[in-house]
Parts: structure tokens; sequence; C-alpha cells
């Protein structure tokens, strides 16, 4: 894994490019990825703002009136006995539904109530919750949030797999015993004993009795709550909650453990499993909470070096080493106690890994890493029990199971070790940028800081220095742009400036991942931003080394041919069939020719111009160099040049020198002698000799040379060319200068003791004399060498390479540049030890051999011992060290070395002395450096001196010893104030005055440096100067508090005295936090001092025992502290008139101030008076606009009433169900039980009258056929099991021992209740018996608490057991006298809406009862008449009565109900299978919801209509089955379409289209007039109804009701209730509640009908109503006798069901809770006594096949 590396590039690479600056504190903000709209939350404001940052709507929330103490006010049942002020609202939870449209807004006002807003429009609610009138409201369902602006909330929104909408919410626990919960304040506050630290609700806003609700049954399973005892030890503060996988992982810190060892880790990670994906193979229940929850803490650091608080986290995918692909990872901003903070990742997959290994050591074998939260969690197991072997499946080791212990906590952290250190970090965003990881960081100083992997950092200072909230969000349509928050401010980012890199080179060296070259372009961009980026190296990236640049070769550079190849090297796109050109400037191109090469470099041919399209080449010059640049579609992707020469011009323009000018240039020239010109063609060539003399050692000759015999042709030129004639016997006066001369040309040697031509000289005489030594200087240097010392002599070698010197054995290196061949040379003396005086040493090597010549000086050099003082300072520098020697001031440059690479400042510079000032330690941990003095800039060889860095100074504290704002004493250095050093370990300093309350930096300055600490390597080159100093080095905050306050003991501010007497004076000292001795208080009465003396802390008496003068009148008290000075009051001596005067002035002010307030007053009240007026004008204004839609409403409600009742079709039968399939649908819904799986699906059949659908079956009305899986007894078994089920003690027992097992569920229960029900259906007066058995211990158990709340929802088996026993028990008379007014009734309600509009989309229509379902809009529906015949049916054509606005689909449903309407609904064809052909102009013509014709409207195709296809009145129409079943749905496929219109009617509202602009604004409250009209219509089918139900027939009296009533009546007496009302509310529970309105609710129980979405609204609220009716009048049943229930009636029904599949059934429950119900049998003594608990194991025994070591399924 990469290391980040910390360069500070400069904050170029990062751009602000959009900002909104929020009035207040910013809260928190999220980003819609579609629209690009953003919504921010502030205090007391909601903001949408655009892309660009701009408010589009602002929405205030706050301040409220509100109490910490009270309930939110919209709970109806709550009042508030506290009093309210105004409460700012802080923006706790901000969260976007797109698809539900919703903005869920919560704030910390209301106990954390939360908003569901509009997200096209924030100012508007979307959900009014709770509604209008709901008294069934809790607090839990509106305290979600945490209620305090200090306190934390975290929140996400997903989505099961059932389609529901879930809210994830965690928030701190603000209750009693925590700093949030008001002081002094002890009553018990349930709202916060009831609200869980974790929760998943529901949010789904179509279920609004659901919403906010934990909605999983039972509730406890969706909610992580610690108990109260111990909240003290999870004090959790929640940092961020995101999704990973199918995974919610939430971010904490667990404050509790803040105070104790930095070394322990606070952090947690918990994970919960979501309920995203598929069901379970299992079992299709959602996942709980408590089962999959799972936290392990998170350390960053080791070795006591840890960051202890996590403060940010961001999950992203990225490159990770060598693998492939990308994986996942965890980046985390950690902090600790001093500020500093780090960087640390932790890979998602060691995350699960550890968290399998968890739940493997809990099951398998006891673990001291793994916790079961027993003692935090309400509600779950005990500690880790081994399970044995127990091999648990992938699902499980993720996400848990009801049979494994949950919650879990694992112990031992996961570390990490940082890859980043720095100070105050606050936040983290993290990318992959083209397999480059990119690190953004936010800091709490205002900085946004952009960190690579790889390469570089960046860093922006963002306005105002404000801290970077810890969610930083990318943009998700443009990853290139970061959202970024910050106190006050919201930022988009650029993250990438790449425009300032102009050439390819440096946009790839700047080491941006996000900056690439376009080469087509020839830009550095963003690939995002390069036209054809997306192009095979069209854009080069820093992957790519610069190499991969574009570049020219032209070959050949210098030409003189007719054409050019131009080769293109580095990354180049590919340039076939691009318009490709070679541009020579000046407007001049040619068209190129493309050479494909096998890489990536391609081959341009380009055509050379003519010569006259060239520029002329200047005069004085024999070349042109001429550019060229490569263009590809007109832009310049590539430049270079190439020279054009000419020969014969380069002769011309040299006319003296043409022969040698021509054969001496670089161009490919020959000289023609024959034709004295310069060619571009070789020719040979002749050279004549020519001998010179002189008598000098060397001389220049000027010469013209001629050709013999043609004077007038020269060989060169006929001007005068140089020659050089040199004399090997003049001027080389010893053996080495002669040889020397070599060196320069000269052909010379020495012989015969005189220098001569070497050809004069025998071969191997090179020997020269020994060298010699006349003279060195200076004679003394530093033993560390450098001094420069000057040798001369004779015979001291012929070049320098070939000299060595040496000064006692100690190298001395020769200067080459200052070498005087033989008799002079310079060298720099090396480092020694020696102090004593030495002779130089001159060394000749011999023509390179290991021969050598050595020569030694008659003078002594002396090394000299520099001593160094002081050999220790600080670290920062500022240091003065001395330098103490001779000959110190030698040479023209002195300079002192630091470590070699520092300079040590020199002050002073003499012969003997050098003071220099030390630079600061280049790092920080730096212990001693090297110094030495360098002479002549000649390096030094070796270390005068060791110079040590003792540590630091550190400062421990700041001891105050003065008053805050006028005086301190200090450890440090005040602004530029002198200090005093007491002590080596106490400096003090005076500071400065204040003239306010506020933080002040200290600086100290150590020998005139910034004091930096100790460790300033922490914090990494890589940051600023300018941040440096603001983070850290030398910089400490020095609080500046309010001044104390001194006053006299009555507050008096004259105090009154009479001269000549002695006078004390009480003082007081107010609160203060500044600790002063009493030694530094002093106060003076004028000129007079004041003895003090203290009683205690707040008190001392001032005397001054001696009299005041009279002479002075008015003496001021002042007290004074360090610069500190207050006149506290005034001693008068004498009287004064001032108090008077004081009065006068003071009414006068007064009676100004009444004056200006009634003038105020006055004009307020005629600016409302103007403004009420206005208000009613716009009243009466919408008065008339509505008036004329109340009136349509109320004519409507006068037709209605009496059209229903003659167009109601009475001839067709009722399609009543059979008992059995009654039975199946009451006793096994689909929200109770797993059979609807094992439902057969209808099955067609063609007959006369077309395809009909078969009954549909059910398992329980099939025959039994035993499991064929080898177990021969298992019949014998389930019949010995049907013996036991008839005991009623092993039944009661049984049905007990299940229910108190904590897993089994409300379905379990209530598949239970029906299972026994089929199996005890032969037995119904045992079934009863037993069902009273079990309501009596329910009986008392509700007794006990609350008894009015019995039998209200179906909790237990027995309830849901009366249940099914009032469904047997009354089906006769719900079908003999309640099943035709019902039906009825359902038939009137479905002709009514029909009589209107209905959208097909929405399902909304023109008349319902329901205010949801009503169609407010005012689309006028007119009817007529067609003629349709029906292929198959055998029928004659029938007239159908159709509205114009209805589509297709919904003419062929009335088309199939005029047909089939004697027929069960399950027997009719769909409409999707049916094909509608319309007979017009001699052809026909197949109508269809959509096809070509269909018109768009708002953006939406609309559905076609009969008026979108013009049917005339009785048009002639054919119906006939489609050849093949397509698989069509209903409203669900036109969800992007309209009908009348749009889907959502808020969007409705908003976006009017131009259709409708015409029409008048009006509320659309007032098509409410159309429930009152549907209501009336239907008020006579639903008088009939509640009548049938209500009273009681003398023929028929349901005798089921009145047992069991009387039965209430008997329990009532014998537990002594004589509450009227309890017992109603138990019949009521028992008869209308729990069977009238499940059949209300539910009439496909009862008949074969087909029960849309709309007809189930509207019956919801026939539902309500009957509900209503029956809370205010009781039943009363007319039967005076006890009598019995008649079962003959249902004797013929008993062999129809099977009871040995239920018997298997329970069998199940029997088996899994084996245990179980052995423990309750063996402790129930009747049941042990009859030996039952050995019979059940005996069944067990015989169904399993003897094997009795069962497994069981949790």
């Amino acid at each position: 894994r990469s290391q980040l590396c910390c360069a500070v590039l400069g904050a170029a690479a990062l751009q602000i490019q959009q900002a909104f600056a929020s009035p207040n504190q910013t809260n928190n903000f999220v980003v819609d990825g579609v629209s690009r709209t953003i919504y921010l939350a502030t205090v007391n404001s909601v903001y949408q703002l655009n892309g660009t940052l701009s408010v589009e709507v602002e929405k205030r929330t706050g301040p409220v009136e509100d109490n910490l103490l009270c309930h939110a006010p919209q709970l109806p049942q709550a009042p508030c006995e506290h009093p309210k002020s105004l409460t700012d609202n802080f923006n706790k939870l901000l969260e976007l539904d797109r698809e539900q449209g919703v903005l869920v807004v919560c704030g910390s006002v209301y106990q954390g109530f939360c908003e569901l807003r509009k997200m096209e429009n924030i100012s508007q609610i979307a959900v009014e919750f709770p509604p209008q009138g709901e008294k069934t409201v809790f607090p839990s369902m509106l305290n979600i949030a945490a209620n305090d602006p200090n306190a934390s909330t975290v929140g996400l929104i997903f989505r099961t797999h059932g389609g529901n909408t879930r809210l994830l919410v965690g928030a701190t626990y603000t209750g009693a015993g925590t700093p949030f919960f008001p002081k002094n304040h002890s009553k018990e506050d349930l709202r916060f004993e009831n609200t869980p630290e974790i929760a998943i609700r529901s949010l789904n806003i179509n279920e609004i009795s659901k919403l906010f609700t934990y909605d999983i049954n039972p509730s406890e399973d969706n909610v992580f709550k610690i108990k109260q005892e111990a909240k003290q030890k999870n004090k959790l503060n929640f940092v961020h909650a995101f999704i990973q996988k199918t995974y919610s992982y939430i971010a904490i810190n667990n404050d509790a453990k803040m105070g104790h060892k930095d070394s322990q880790p606070n952090s947690i990670l918990a994970r919960i499993c979501l309920d995203t994906e598929n069901p379970r193979k299992s079992t299709s229940e959602s996942r709980k909470l408590t089962e999959s929850f799972i936290q392990m803490p998170l350390q960053c650091g080791y070795n006591g070096n840890i960051y202890n608080r996590l403060v940010s986290v961001h999950p992203a995918e990225i490159h990770s080493g060598n693998r492939e692909g990308l994986e996942s990872y965890l980046f985390g901003v950690f902090t600790k106690s001093d500020r500093k903070s780090a960087l640390c990742v932790f890979r998602f997959s060691d995350i699960e890994e550890e968290i399998r290994q968890g739940r493997r050591n809990c099951s398998n074998s006891p673990s001291s890493d793994v916790q079961v939260l027993d003692s935090v969690i309400q509600g779950s197991g005990a500690a880790c029990i081994q399970k044995g072997n127990l091999v648990l499946q992938p699902e499980q080791l993720d996400c848990g199971a009801a049979h494994l212990q949950h919650p879990l906590a694992l112990r031992r952290p996961l570390r990490a070790k940082p890859l980043f250190e720095s100070l105050g970090l606050s936040s983290v965003a993290v990318d992959n940028v083209h397999d480059h990881t990119v690190v953004f960081l936010g800091t709490s100083t205002g900085r946004l800081r952009k960190n690579m992997t790889v390469a570089n950092q960046w860093s922006l200072k963002l306005p105002s220095a404000e801290s970077v909230h810890h969610i930083m969000t990318f943009d998700p349509m443009d990853r290139n742009y970061l959202y970024i928050m910050t106190s006050h401010h919201l930022l988009r980012v650029k993250v990438a400036s790449c425009g300032q890199y102009r050439t390819c080179s440096d946009c790839l060296g700047a080491g941006d991942a996000h900056c690439g070259w376009c080469t087509l372009e020839s830009r550095c961009s963003i690939q995002r931003e390069c036209t054809q980026g997306s192009l095979m190296r069209s854009w080069i990236g820093m992957g790519d080394n610069s190499q991969q640049c574009p570049s020219m070769t032209l070959t050949p550079p210098e030409i003189s041919l007719s054409n050019v190849g131009i080769l293109i090297n580095g990354s180049v796109p590919d340039l076939a069939g691009s318009s490709v050109e070679c541009d020579y400037g000046l407007g001049i191109a040619t068209a190129a020719t493309v050479h494909l090469d096998h890489g990536p470099a391609q081959i341009q041919t380009c055509p050379l111009l003519p010569r006259e399209r060239y520029p002329d080449i200047p005069p004085g010059r024999d070349h042109l160099t001429v550019p060229v640049a490569i263009k590809v579609n007109g832009t310049s992707v590539v430049s270079g040049s190439f020279v054009i020469y000419d020969c014969e011009r380069t002769g011309v323009i040299h006319p003296k020198t043409a022969c040698l000018s021509c054969l001496s240039t670089k161009w490919r020239c020959y000289w023609d002698i024959h034709s004295h010109s310069c060619l571009s063609t070789k020719d040979d060539s002749r050279h004549e000799l020519l001998e010179l003399t002189t008598t000098e050692k060397t001389q220049v000759f000027q010469l013209s040379l001629q050709r013999k015999g043609q004077p007038d042709q020269y060989i060169d030129s006929p001007e005068p060319i140089t020659v050089e004639v040199y004399n090997c016997g003049v001027g080389s006066g010893d053996c080495s200068q002669c040889w020397a001369r070599q060196d320069q040309g000269h052909l010379c040697g020495w012989c015969d003791n005189s220098c001569r031509m070497g050809t004069d000289c025998q071969e191997g005489s090179t020997q020269c004399p020994d060298p010699e030594i006349t003279k060195i200087s200076p004679l003394n240097g530093p033993r560390s060498g450098g001094t420069l010392l000057t040798v001369k002599g004779k015979n001291m070698g012929r070049r320098a390479d070939l000299v060595d010197v040496s000064i006692g054995g100690v190298s001395c290196k020769i200067l080459p540049e200052r070498y005087i061949v033989s008799m002079e040379l310079v060298c720099v003396t090396g480092t020694t030890s020696k102090t004593t005086k030495e002779v130089a040493r001159v060394d000749i090597t011999v023509n390179g051999s290991m021969t050598s010549a050595s020569g030694v000086s008659k003078e002594f050099f002396s090394y000299v011992l520099l001593s160094v003082e002081p050999r220790r300072g600080s670290r920062s520098g500022g240091t003065r060290v001395t330098f103490s020697g001779e000959h110190l001031n030698t040479g023209s440059q002195v300079r002192v070395k630091v470590n070699g690479t520092q300079d040590c400042s020199i002050v002073t510079l003499r012969d003997d002395t050098i003071e220099c000032t030390m630079p600061a330690a280049l790092h920080a941990h730096t212990e001693a450096v090297s110094m030495c003095v360098e002479f002549e800039d000649i390096p030094c060889q070796a270390r005068v001196s060791t110079f040590d860095f003792p540590k630091v100074p550190v400062v421990v504290e700041l001891d105050l010893f003065g008053m805050s704002k006028q005086f301190f004493s200090l450890i440090l250095m005040v602004s530029h104030q002198a200090c005093k050093v007491r002590s080596p370990s106490l400096i003090t300093c005076s500071s400065p005055a204040s003239n306010q309350s506020q933080l002040a930096t200290v600086k100290f300055l150590l020998n005139g440096v910034l004091y930096t600490g100790d460790s300033p390597s922490f914090y990494g080159p890589g940051q600023e100067e300018e941040e440096v100093e603001e983070l850290h080095g030398g910089h400490f905050l020095l609080e500046y508090v309010e001044d104390p306050q001194f006053l006299t003991a009555n507050k008096e501010r004259l105090i009154k005295h009479h001269p000549g007497e002695p006078l004390t004076l009480i003082i007081n000292k107010g609160l203060s936090d500044l600790e002063l001795a009493p030694e530094e208080y002093s106060v003076m009465i004028g000129p007079y001092p004041c003895d003090i003396s203290f009683h205690n802390d707040q008190l001392f008496h001032c005397t001054i025992n001696g009299s005041l003068g009279s002479s002075e009148g008015e003496l001021p008290v002042v007290v004074q502290v360090g610069n500190f000075r207050r006149v506290i009051a005034k001693v008068q001596l004498g009287g004064s008139e001032l108090a008077i005067v004081v009065s006068i002035v003071v009414c006068c002010v007064l009676l100004l101030l009444c004056t200006v307030a009634l003038v105020v007053y006055c004009t307020k009240s005629r600016r409302a008076e103007r403004y009420w007026q206005k208000t009613l004008l716009q009243m009466e204004e919408m008065e008339s606009q509505i008036r004329e839609e109340i009136r349509k409403g109320f004519a409507e409600l006068q037709t209605d009433m009496t059209d229903l009742t003659k167009e109601l079709n009475r001839s067709q039968g009722i399609p009543f169900l059979e008992y059995k399939q009654f039975v199946t649908r009451t006793f096994f819904p689909k929200m109770c039980s797993d059979y609807e799986r094992s439902l057969v699906q209808p099955v067609y059949q063609t007959d006369a009258l077309g395809p009909r659908a078969l009954p549909e079956t059910h398992p329980l009305l099939q025959d039994w056929q035993p499991s064929n899986t080898g177990k021969p007894n298992m019949e014998e078994g389930i019949t010995l099991f049907s013996t036991l089920l008839s005991n009623k003690h092993f039944l009661v027992t049984f049905v007990h021992a299940l229910e108190q097992q904590k897993d089994f569920a409300i379905r379990d229960r209530c598949s239970l209740a029906s299972l026994l029900t089929i199996a005890l259906h032969g037995k119904l007066e045992y079934y009863t018996s037993i069902m009273k058995d079990l309501l009596v211990d329910l009986i008392d158990a509700s007794a006990a608490k609350n008894p009015k709340l019995m039998l209200r929802r179906t909790e237990s088996v027995v309830e849901k057991m009366l249940t099914n026993w009032m469904s047997i028990c009354m089906y006769s008379y719900l079908k003999e006298t309640v099943g035709e007014p019902f039906f009825l009734l359902l038939c009137a309600i479905k002709q009514q809406i029909n009589k209107g509009s209905i959208d097909a989309i929405t399902g909304k229509a023109r008349y319902t009862l329901n205010e949801e379902w009503l169609l407010r809009e005012n689309i006028e529906a007119k009817p007529q008449n067609i003629n349709v015949s029906f292929q198959g049916c055998g029928m004659d054509s029938l007239a159908i009565k159709v509205m114009d606005t209805d589509t297709i689909c919904q003419v062929k449903e009335k088309i199939l109900e005029a047909f089939y309407k004697n027929l069960p609904f399950s027997q009719w064809p769909r409409a999707e299978d049916v094909e509608l052909e319309w007979f017009v102009c001699g052809s026909t013509r197949i109508l269809q919801d959509l096809d070509n014709t269909s018109v768009m409207e708002d953006g939406r195709k609309k559905l076609n209509t009969v008026t979108h296809y013009q049917i005339p009145e009785g048009a002639s129409f054919a119906m006939s089955m489609k050849d093949k079943r397509d698989n069509t749905l209903g409203r669900g496929r036109f969800q992007t379409h309209t009908h009348t219109v749009l889907p959502h009617d808020e969007l409705f509202e908003n976006r009017k289209s131009h259709r409708q602009s015409h029409r008048k604004k009006v509320l659309p409250e007032i098509y409410l007039t159309r429930l009152l009209s549907t209501k009336g219509t239907l008020q006579k089918f639903l008088d009939d109804l509640f009548q049938a139900i209500l009273s009681i027939p003398a023929e028929r009296p349901p005798l089921a009701i009145k047992y069991f009533f009387d039965f209430l009546e008997e329990q009532a007496d014998k537990r002594g209730i004589t509450d009227p009302d309890t017992l109603h509310i138990w019949k009521t529970n028992s008869l209308p509640l729990r069977f009238w309105v499940n059949i209300l609710k539910n009439p496909q129980f009862v008949f074969d009908i087909d029960k849309t979405d709309h007809m189930d609204a509207c019956l919801s609220v026939i539902a309500q109503a009957f509900i209503d009716a029956c809370s205010v009048s009781d039943l009363q049943l007319d039967i005076h006798k006890h009598t019995y229930i008649n079962t003959q009636t249902l004797k013929k029904y008993r062999n129809e069901f099977n009871t040995n599949l239920a018997l298997t059934e329970i069998y199940k429950y029997a088996k899994k809770y084996r245990n179980q119900v052995v423990s309750a049998l063996e402790s129930n003594p009747t049941a042990k006594r009859t030996q039952l608990h050995h019979k059940f194991e005996q069944v067990i025994a015989l169904v399993e096949d003897n094997i009795y070591e069962c497994s069981s399924e949790a």
C-alpha cells in the first residue's frame, strides 16, 4: 500500500467554483443526483439551491415556542405544564427520498420532530403528519432525532425487497443523567426512557398510520435500545451512517471512555443487515435489527500513539497493490486530546472476516473476544453458549439468526497504521481517479487538502478559515467537483485546475491524477473536458510518463531535397480519417500523408514548398530555419523546425576564407578547386607545402597563397591567411617548461640541457630533474584544512594532473586553474589531527608511469587548532558562536559551514576571532552538527568542532499573576515585551493590555527565533509556512477574561464622610476566573493609601486611621491590581446637590421615550388597517371564483340520489363462495400464513361462453398423503398426536408453552390457531371449551393490567381462535341475512364509481367515498352507448354504456362485465386477453390504449380514450379472444404515462400544462362535495346493510353470539368488573371489530368478485363508520334463556378439510419446541400424573422413526 507524500505544490490545484454564504450556522446538506439540486439545512432555515448554489426556495423552521421537558405539540394527548420560550431549531437530520419525492427534515425542537417536505418545493409539506384529528399518535412516532443542538443524529433511507421504504436513525440519548438534560429537574421523563438509540422506522407515505413507527412485529426486534442502568457506560456519539453492499454501517464514538487513557480506542463501527435483497430461502420475514447487529472497535495507531476518536469516515472503491479491479476500503480521520489527527484505512474484507470469525467464536467455543450485549441491549439473549459442532451457513455468519446469540460486540479492535498525520483534520473524502487514489482532507482551521498517494499534496484556504464539516460529497453527476460545508458556507470546489500547465511535460510532471494532456486540443485538462478524451491516446494521464508526450523528429534535420519525413513520437491517437496538414507558418500549409506504424508513432510525409514560397535567406547567412507544425483538424498537435542551406552562399558570405569556410561548415559542402566555388558535390583536391622560419618563441605570419603559373588564382583567397611559426630554443628555461610546450602543439623536447625540436632528441630522454621548492605561503592553517597554500619553485611538473603536494603526509589538493607550468602552484590543505610543524613535499609523475621525482620545501607549515565557544545551543537557531585561532582573516572570502549545507551568519571577522549566528536545525530530533571554516570557497575537508543541540525548552505551564485584561506575568515573551530569566525553569514576561475578552496568541522567541516545540517533524514539510504558524510551533492560546468587579458593601457610588474622622470601607470582589494573591491588591483613596485586611476570597476591608483633609472635596476610591486600575466609588467630604440634578434629567428622558412610543404605535396601527382591507378584497375575489363550482356540486347531489336506484341491476345472482373456500380465505389470509404460496393458480378451460378459470384449490382441501421420506410410522404418530390434542390439559399446556417463546411470532400464533381450528373442526364443542379456558387465562392477565385493552388486537393464539370461531358460527347468518344487502352495496359502489371519470393511472375517480381517491379536477365525462358482439359467447350484440373519457382497457372491462355478469368473477377472462375491433367505413380497426396515434402531454404519453378515437354514438364493435396470453399488468404498466391527470397530484398542481392554463384556479377542496354526493347516493344501501347486521331477526337469532356474550358477562361478574364500558368494549372487540369489520373490508372472503384498490378504499371508510356506530350503541339480543350452539349444520363440512395435513403442520411446531413443551408438561402436575410428556415423546419417536435426537430450528 503506497504512502501519502506531503510536498505542498501550491493552492492552484483546487478552485472554488461557487459559494453560498449562510447568515446562520450550517448543520447538514444533501445533493440530488438527478437534478443536482442541493438542500442545505441551517439553524432556523432550510434552503433549496440550484447547481450554481443560487437560492430557489428558502423555508424558515424556527425559532419556535418550545420547552425541553414538553412533548411535541403534535401529540394531542400530552399537554405541557412547563413554560415555553423561543428556541432555535438546529437541523439534526436531512435525508432525500427521491422515489417518493420527499425530503426528510428533522430538527432539535419538539423533541426531535421530523417533517416530510416536497422535494421540488421544500416550502410545501408533502405529507401532513400526524394527520388532522388523528388520535392514535404515540411519542415514539414523533421523537425521532436528538433534541439538543450538541447531541448527534445520523440516518439513511433504504428500501426492502418488498418495496417498502425504511428510515434508519441513530440518535444520542439526551435524557436524565446526561449533560443535555435540564439541571435541577427531578421528575422522571418517559420521553427519553422510550426512545431507542438506533431504530428502523417506516417511511411509506402511502401508509400514514404506520409512518415513523417500528412496523415489524414485535417492534422490539427493530430497535437498539440501551438499558437505563447501562447508559452511563455507553454514551454513544454518532458520526455517520452509510450503506455498503447490503449492510448499513454506523460509525460511533463511545464518549463514556473519554478522559481515560488515550491509548484506549473509543471508536466503534456497528453493522446491521438491511432487508434490501431477495428474501431468504427459509422464510419471507424481514430481517431483525437485533439479530444482525454487531459492533467492533476501530484502532488507529500502535504502541501508545493511538488516535482514539473518530471524526469522519468515507467508504471508497480503490485499487490496492497488485490486485486487479477495485477493492472496498473505509477511510477514517481520527483525533486525540492534543488536537493531533491522523488518517487510517481499513479494508472491508477484513471487517467482514472479523465479523464472521466473531460469530463462529460465539457459537462454537467460549471466547473472550466476543461479548453478547445482554447487559446493554433490552430484550437480548444470554452470554455466548457453546453449541457443539454447529456449522453456520454464510448468511448466518454475516447476519446472524434467531437461534444465535445477539446482538454481539467484538472486543479486539481492528487496527491500522496512520497513513498521514497532521493537526486539526476534520473530514475526509476519497476518489479513485484513473487507478490512483486521491484523498481530500478538510481541517478545523478552514483548509482543504488534496493528497495523492503517489506524488504530492495541494492545499486550499477556505473563506473565513471556518472548520470543514465532517461530511464532504462529490457531485454525483461530475466527480470532478466536491461539495464542502463549513460553519457558514456551502462551497462547490473544482478538484483540479489543469489549465495552469502549458506544456505536456509540465502537465504530467505536476503529479495530479485528475490532469492529463489532451493531444488533439494541445492543452492540459481533465479527461471529461477533453473533447475526444475517451479515445485511445487522445488523453495522456499521470500514469503515462512524459515520454508519451507528442514530439517531432525530422529526417533529415538539414535538407536540400524535394520532401521531408516527419516522425511524431509519444502517445498520439490514431490519425486515420483525420485532416492532417503541415503548417509552415505565414498561412502556408500542405496536406500530409499518414503512414501508419505498428506503435503509437506515425510517419507524416509533407512535400516541401517551392523555393519561391519560402522567405529569402537573410544577407550574410547561408541557411534558413523553417518552422513546421502538424495540425490535426485545424489544431496544432506538435511543432518543430528544419534547416534549408545553400553551399554556394557559404563561399560567397566568406570571400576571404571561401575554401576553409566551405570545408569547415556543418553542411554537406565540398570545394571545387577548378571552379573556385563551394558545391554540394565531392571532388578530389591537391595540397602543396611551404616552409617558414623565426627567431622568436612563436611568430604569426599573414600569407597570400597563389597557384604557380596562375598569378590570378589564389588557393583560398586574395586576403592573407594566418600561420603560426614557433622556436623551441626560445622561452623554455627548464625541462618542465620545455616538455610542457607539447601541450600547446609545439613539437619540442629537452635534451643536452636545452630545449630543441623533438626530432633532434633521442627517444627516452624525457626525465627532468627533481622539483625545487623555493617558497611556501602562508606558513600556518587550521587542522580542519581548507587553507590555500601557494608553492613556488622550479621543475614542478608540466601539467597540474601530474603533480601531487603533501604536508606532513596530508594531501594538499591542487587548483588547476591557478597552476603555472613548472614555476608556481596553489593547493588546498587537507584535514589532520597533528599540531606540529611540517615541510611541504612535491611529487611529480613522469610520463604517466609509476616513476616519480620529489622536492621538499625549506620552510615549515604549522597546523593551528581553532577553539569554539559555546558548543551547544537552541535547536531553533540564533545562538552566537565564537571561533578563536590565528590568521583567520586569510584570503578574500571566509565562511562558516554547519553540516556542510547551512551557513552560520558571520557577525564579526578578525584575525584571531570569528563570530557567527547559528541557523535553525533542519530536523526536529537533530542532536549534534559539525562546523568548519571555509576559505576562498574551498569546501571543508573535515569539521572544526561539533555543536550540540540539547533538548528544546518545553513550556510546561502558564502561571497567571495579574489581571486578565490589564496585566499578565507569563513564562513566555508576549508581543515584543522584555522577559526576565528568574531561574533555569522560570521566565517572567509582562503582557500588554486588551480591550475585550478574547483568545490571544503568545509567541515564545528564544535567541530571536520563534519557539517551535520539540517535534516539528510531526506536521510534515508539506504544510505551508502560514498554516504552520497558525497551528503549532511557538503559538500558545492565552485567554483574556473579564476584569474583576469591585463594589462597596452597599454598592454606593458616592460615600459621604466627615473630614477628620477615620474611614473604613467594606469592598466586595465579584466572581472572577483569576486567582490573585492578597499582596497583589492595593487601594488608594485619593493620595492616601488604604490598609487592606482580607476576611475571605470575596470580601476585604480598607481602613485609613488618619484623618482626611477637608480641602479636597471628593476623593476617588481606586483599586489597583498590577496594571489594572478602577475607580469604584468616590468619598465626598461634605454635602452635594448632585442627586437633585440627576432626578430632573431622568424625568425628562422618560417623558421623551413615552412620546416616541406613542408615535410608533399610531403608525403601525394605520399600516395594519390597510393590510386588512387588502386581504378582504382578495377573499371576496376568491369567493366569487368558487361560487360556481359549489353550485355545480350541489346540483349533482340532488340528481345522483335518485338515479342509482333506478339503474342498479338486481337480476344477477349473488356469487357466494362455498363454505370450505370461505374458511380457508378467512383462516389463512396473506398477512398471517405462508399457505398463500401453495394456492394453485387458476387454469383456463374453454366452452361455449369463452374461457373460464377453474376454481382455486388449497392444500387443506385435498387428500393427505404421508410424505414418502422413509418414515413408515408417521401416519400412526400423527394419529397419536391427534389423540393428544383431544386432551384438554395437553392442548392448553402446549399452547401456553409455545406462546412463552420469544421467537414464536404473531404470524406463528395465528397459523397455529387456524390449524387447530381445522384439526378440531369436527369437535366444535371441544374446540369451544378449549377456547373458553384460554380466554379465562387471557382475561386474568388483562384484568391485572388494563381490562379495556383485551381482544383489541390479535396477539395471542386464543384471540385468533375466537376470530375463527366467530367465522364458523356466523357463516349461516352471514349468508342468509347479511349477504344480499352487502352484495347490493358492493354493486352500488361499483356502479356509482363508474358514473364519472376514473383515472386509469392513479385509480382516482370523480365519485368515491374516500377522500384520498377523489379526482380533484373538473373532468367532464359524457355517457354514450355502443353496440358490441362477443365472438364465441353465443350471444347477440349488447348495448354497452361507456364514458367518453374511458380508456380502451376500461371499455373492455365494462363490456366483459355486461357479458359475464351472471358468472363468478373467477370465470371471467381478463381485459388484457381480449381484443376490441371497431367497424368503421367498411373496415375494422383494433383499438388499444397506446398506439402510434397516442399524443404527448406534459412530457408523458397519454392513454387513448373514446374521445381520442372520435367514436360516435351507437358505433359497432366486435370483441374476441387473443391467440396468446400476454403478461401485461394493470395500472403498473402505465407508470410513465398519463390519462386524465398527472400521476401525482402534487406535481400536477405545481406544473399546470398549457391545456389547463385557461381554467379557473380554484381550491381542490371544493370537489369534496362529491364525497357528500356519493354518500347520499349510497345511504339507503348502507342503512340496509347496517340494519341487517345490527338488528336481530326473531326467526334466525345468532345463538352463538348470545352464548359468548353471556360467557363474557359471567367472567366480568366473577372478577368484580362493574364498569359497563369495559363489558361493552369486550363485546365490541369480539363481534363487530373481530368479525364484521373483517368481512366488510374483505368481501372476497364471502363472494367470488373482483375487489379493486378503489373498492378497498371505499370499504375502509364504511368499516370505520361501522366501528363508530358500534362505539355508541350497545348490542341487545332479545334471548332470555341460556342456549347452546347448534352444530348440526356444520357436520356436513366435517370431512371437507384435510385434518391430517393440519395435524402435520401443528406437529412441526411441536418438534421445533420439543424441549420447551416437555418441560411445561413435566411442570404441570395433572399432565405429569397422566404421563402426557411420555406420550408426547412417543409421538416424536413414531414420526421421526425412533430418532430421538431432533435438531431445533430457530
